[in-house]
């Protein structure tokens, strides 16, 4: 069975983290810094204006010798964010992943967002689904076809 994008929000919480396109970048490395994450999200109300990761912090301002405490996060965010859906599979997230080169991917449902799929939460369901193959295969072997 393939874990959908629902089962693993279902296991790790719906928690979005959220700065405003006019936060500085200073404060959005802040929240990032005090829930522990590697980005977050760029809203505007409901509306998703972008993200804001690590590699946007490394890249767009610290290379370039920009200052955190007074460039806007909208400066220097990536703008045009893939989505997710509930309804999509491990092996979607794990395509788009690979095929953009990110980590992170919005949950968006009926035009809301509903949590994020990161690179950590996919290769976890990976194993999850890797470990439970072979335990299904060990019984069928060893034949014990309880499980």
């Amino acid at each position: 069975m393939t874990t959908t994008v629902r089962q693993i929000l279902d296991e790790k919480g719906d928690a979005i983290f959220a700065v405003t396109p006019e936060a500085t970048v200073l404060e959005a490395l802040q929240c990032m810094q005090a829930n522990d994450i590697g980005g977050v999200l760029v809203t505007e109300g409901a509306h998703l204006r972008g993200i804001f990761t690590e590699r946007d912090y490394a890249r767009k301002v610290t290379l370039q010798g920009r200052t955190s405490k007074d460039l806007k996060v909208t400066e220097v965010m990536t703008a045009n964010v893939l989505t997710i859906s509930p309804s999509q599979t491990i092996d979607d997230v794990m395509a788009m992943m690979t095929e953009n080169r990110i980590r992170h991917l919005p949950v968006v449902e009926k035009g809301a967002m509903v949590g994020i799929i990161t690179i950590g939460d996919a290769v976890k369901a990976v194993i999850a689904e890797q470990q439970a193959t072979i335990e299904h295969l060990e019984s069928y072997i060893s034949g014990d076809l309880s499980t």
